[in-house]
């Protein structure tokens, strides 16, 4: 009888090539919104580099650019959903 582990087959993954190495990017300015806003979802939040394909270097300047665009008002930190509201006004009684 052969154990589970042994006849289960992993996937091997080849990991994305980063393509700010391939363009031989050196820094990235927050002010560079175009660029910043690739690494973003729908929702506001910072992408993966699993699913960007950066290499760790190129993912910390992404992230600190984003943050500080952020701080800059030139970024969102939440993307709000159209035609919702924020809160709802208070009842006064």
């Amino acid at each position: 009888m052969k154990k589970k582990t042994e006849t289960r087959e992993r996937k091997v993954f080849k990991k994305k090539p980063c393509k700010l190495c391939r363009d031989k990017v050196t820094s990235i300015d927050y002010k560079n919104t175009n660029l910043l806003s690739r690494f973003i979802s729908e929702k506001g939040r910072i992408i993966t580099s699993r699913i960007t394909g950066n290499c760790a270097k190129h993912q910390r300047m992404v992230a600190k650019g984003i943050k500080k665009a952020r701080l800059a008002a030139l970024l969102p930190f939440v993307k709000i959903k159209e035609g919702l509201q924020r809160r709802r006004p208070r009842r006064e009684s």
